[in-house]
């Protein structure tokens, strides 16, 4: 037996629970105006119910897909910046990315497409309530008034962060296709990392205004934002890129002042912080003196950010001192090889400062061998 299409299967069962109605209220008798108009109610209020825990199912599924994408997208700025090793590598670190992308995409297509069938059963209740009111007052009476223009749902994101998902994924494809054999190692990596960062910050804006986290984690992931932002702001005031009020807002002045930053250290230009302009960042307040980098790495929220981006913080970025974070200072004291305290101290800077001034050393050229006849 052939199946009924998708598309067609509301329709069809509203249709037929309007006829079963209608039959059997023949057998008793003839049927009426308003027993047809009282079976299509009933039935357009089934549809609604139906349409309702259709959105709620394909929401729910959008939301687990677009979690699934930002966790993949996570897991590949970090491979990106520990372990591409070629110019190869960097160009199709990507692959990996295209079925959660997919996913998460056809999941939000879904609740769309959810959510307009369930403005359509609306719609088709309102007139059908009013039909009932219509019949029930009869040819030369009047009808009770019925509100038959239903408004939309509201959308399940803002247009503005779906054009911002929109316009990160192009700046990624992008990314991608100019990275050619020819590119830099450190341009190509710094290249897809920016654009991944980018990326990533959209998808988890647009996660969270699609509402896929509850109230009390949305205010969680405000306070950590604005924990993060108000350091990198004071960090930034101190190297002299940022000049407006420390407000924890990543407002135009903050986006402004990480561009002069990237510009300034030779980095890709696109006012989001990635791991390579936050060691740019460190660097300057390291070479500004011990009393400016002190006062920036002793902030909790800057702690955190820091160890983050060194491979060696997984948690929050809250601003809040943890014995979880005591712990990530010591891992990273011992891997500079200076004593474990579990405070940002003068050693724990020095050998910071001396890291970062190693890996911003160009690699050497390699020596030719005897066996070319140089």
């Amino acid at each position: 037996m052939t199946s009924v299409p998708k598309m067609w299967s509301r329709p069809v069962v509203v249709i037929g629970i309007v006829l079963a109605v209608t039959t059997l209220a023949g057998c008793a008798g003839e049927v009426s105006d308003v027993d047809r108009a009282e079976a299509r109610v009933s039935a357009a209020e089934e549809a609604v119910t139906d349409a309702e825990t259709e959105l709620a199912s394909a929401s729910g599924e959008f939301c687990g897909a677009s979690e699934d994408y930002i966790d993949a997208l996570d897991r590949y700025g970090d491979v990106l910046n520990d372990t591409a090793p070629t110019v190869g590598d960097v160009r199709d670190a990507g692959a990996d990315l295209a079925e959660p992308r997919d996913d998460a995409f056809d999941g939000a297509e879904a609740a769309v497409e959810a959510q307009q069938e369930l403005d359509a059963a609306r719609q088709e209740l309102a007139d059908a309530q009013a039909a009932l009111a219509a019949a029930q007052a009869g040819p030369t009476g009047t009808p009770v008034p019925v509100d038959t223009v239903i408004p939309s749902s509201t959308p399940l994101a803002p247009a503005s962060a779906v054009d911002r998902v929109t316009q990160a994924e192009s700046d990624f494809a992008d990314a991608a296709a100019g990275v050619t054999d020819q590119t830099p190692l450190v341009e190509a990596a710094e290249q897809f990392n920016s654009a991944a960062v980018a990326l990533e910050m959209s998808w988890l804006r647009l996660f969270a205004e699609a509402g896929c986290i509850t109230d009390e984690q949305r205010q969680q992931a405000e306070e950590t934002v604005r924990a993060y932002t108000t350091a990198l702001q004071q960090d930034l005031a101190t190297a002299g890129y940022y000049t407006g009020t420390v407000d924890g807002v990543y407002g135009p002045l903050t986006v402004q002042a990480v561009q002069d930053l990237q510009q300034a250290s030779g980095l890709p230009v696109t006012g989001v912080m990635d791991r390579a302009s936050a060691a740019a960042l460190q660097a300057e307040l390291l070479a500004l003196g011990g009393a400016a980098a002190q006062e920036s790495l002793a902030s909790a929220a800057a702690v955190q950010q820091t160890l983050k981006l060194a491979g060696f913080w997984d948690g929050p970025v809250d601003g809040v001192w943890t014995p979880e974070l005591t712990e990530a200072v010591q891992a990273l004291q011992t891997e500079l090889g200076v004593e474990p305290t579990g405070t940002v101290d003068a050693a724990t800077i020095s050998a910071f400062e001396k890291a970062l001034a190693e890996l911003q050393q160009p690699e050497p050229a390699p020596t030719p061998s005897s066996s070319d006849g140089s």
